[in-house]
């Protein structure tokens, strides 16, 4: 099941572990079971540390756990972690070894004070490049603080508790049997959320910093870029990031970033990191900017969270978001029916209706892709044609389980029993309306800037993206912009950089001018 190259890096990488580890499965006579066996035992032959055993008593079955020979294991896997989840089962070994994480210490300290039996299920799917985030940072949580247990779930192969719990989106985070969130989490992210002091102490960290001489707001490619070319000058930088690497950590497939042939999302995101690491910038991640303002030659930013930011210039690199249909069930039915990643949440529509909605690139490659995987798929698109490149036309037009409906007006999602049923659509060449039944609807119709906050404060275009000239100047001095938030076209990873590069030479002129 694992290759010698695998093999060879396992032993590497078992070398570290602190504390003799059990592979504790419970099995059945499945093939699922059987490939888990094998699996487990060609892991544990990678170290002396690690013993397997089959004398689990879960009742997902099968499934196994990972803890320490004198301890009562306390994370677990039900399902075959391979895939982007093989990651997370090796981790696992190293964390409940009693490994060092990689975190700040100020968070390890908020996940070990953290009180009460909580008791987490992640459901994933193997496709799902979000996932093991989530995964891997509740594991950590469980291997910190002896009052937290972690499962992972492969949706796909437990149906029946992927319904009982109606989970139509992965990740989907379960918290002593309810919903504790959905989507991509860091460990930083969830820890604040359990720990309700966290905000207030972070506020007055953030409050007492000196003043920037360039303060970035996101944390995308064009906010990374901006921050290396900012710090390399030698000035006092900083980034607020909602979320390190912004939309490129969704993006499954990468081939168009010139001299890297092909990556994905996830790994460009943990290389910007690191390279951004490299310098003194100084990175305060999960933060949202709430406001700007001027006084004088002093720029401030105020966070969500109360924080007062300073900084003789600001660059504006706050990205895009996924549009939305922007019509009635669609944000009751989100993440039960209603999805906006086929590659995530494909694999839980499997043998079942879906619609994709908008005929581009993005969308004519989500048919594609959940033509494999579902029963049928029907794409709607408003304009009187598809906008995709041909290549991509001809392909989804081969096969024989997609339907293009042109000219029509989504008007509604409607559902049952908490669940996605219909989509309600108007035909633009007759104003007639009609249903489609189906169990899933996957939103693709492009980016919304992220810029609401800056209504009123810097000049922005009718689509709300920042307006800025040649050299990245929006309409107030000292303030400037880079990447898909503002007017520069042609929305590519690439270009984002460039600009991203640019706004912070420009910014550093300005600096030197004024």
């Amino acid at each position: 099941m694992l290759d010698t190259n695998i093999k060879t890096q396992l032993k590497a990488y078992f070398e570290k572990i602190e504390s003799p580890i059990i592979l504790e499965a419970t099995l059945d006579d499945s093939t699922h079971a059987a490939q888990m066996l094998e699996l487990l035992n060609e892991v544990a032959e990678q170290s002396t540390k690690i013993t397997v055993k089959t004398s689990g008593s879960s009742k997902n079955i099968p499934s196994f756990t990972v803890g320490k020979v004198d301890e009562v294991a306390r994370i677990a896997f039900s399902g075959l972690p391979m895939g982007h989840e093989m990651t997370s089962f090796i981790l696992a070994i190293l964390q409940a070894s009693g490994y060092p994480p990689k975190v700040e210490q100020d968070v390890i300290e908020s996940i070990k004070s953290l009180e009460g039996k909580k008791h987490f299920q992640t459901f994933i799917s193997l496709s799902c490049h979000n996932c093991p985030d989530v995964v891997q940072a509740l594991n950590l949580m469980a291997a910190l603080n002896p009052d937290i247990e972690h499962e992972m779930i492969d949706g796909a192969l437990f149906q029946g508790l992927v319904d009982q719990y109606q989970i139509m989106a992965v990740p989907t985070v379960i918290l002593n049997g309810e919903v504790f969130g959905q989507g991509r989490m860091s460990v930083e992210e969830i820890a604040a959320k359990l720990d309700t002091n966290t905000s207030a102490r972070d506020a007055e960290k953030l409050s007492a910093k000196a003043a920037y001489d360039s303060l970035i707001i996101g944390g995308g490619p064009a906010g990374a870029s901006a921050a290396i070319y900012s710090a390399r000058k030698g000035i006092r930088t900083g980034v607020v990031a909602q979320r390190f690497g912004g939309q490129v950590a969704d993006t499954v497939g990468i081939e168009n970033f010139i001299s890297v042939k092909e990556t994905e999302g996830p790994k460009l995101v943990m290389a910007l990191e690191q390279h951004v690491k490299e310098y003194e910038v100084d990175v305060m991640n999960l933060q949202t900017a709430k406001s700007l303002s001027k006084t004088g030659d002093e720029i401030t930013i105020t966070l969500e969270n109360g924080a007062v930011l300073k900084s003789k210039t600001v660059i504006l690199s706050t990205g895009a978001r996924w549009r939305e249909m922007n019509v009635p069930g669609e944000q009751e039915y989100r993440g039960k029916g209603v999805a906006y990643c086929p590659h995530c949440d494909g694999p839980l529509y499997k043998g079942k209706r879906v619609a994709v909605i908008g005929g581009g690139n993005s969308g004519v490659e989500a048919a594609i892709d959940l033509a494999g995987i579902v029963s049928h798929v029907t794409l709607v698109e408003f304009d009187t044609k598809l906008r995709a490149d041909a290549v991509l036309q001809k392909k989804m037009h081969s096969m024989p389980n997609v339907t293009v409906i042109t000219n029509a007006l989504s008007k509604e999602v409607l559902g049952a029993d908490g669940k996605v049923t219909t989509l309600r659509y108007e035909d633009r060449t007759n104003n007639q309306i009609h249903d489609i039944a189906l169990e899933g609807i996957f939103v693709q119709i492009g980016l919304l800037p992220n810029t609401d906050w800056l209504k009123g404060v810097i000049d922005l275009s009718p689509r709300g993206e920042v307006i800025i000239d040649q050299k990245g100047e929006t309409s107030m001095p000292g303030v400037f912009a880079a990447g898909d938030c503002t007017t520069v076209p042609y929305k590519q990873i690439i270009i984002a950089m460039g600009e991203g590069a640019k706004a912070s030479l420009s910014a550093f002129d300005y600096l030197i001018r004024s």
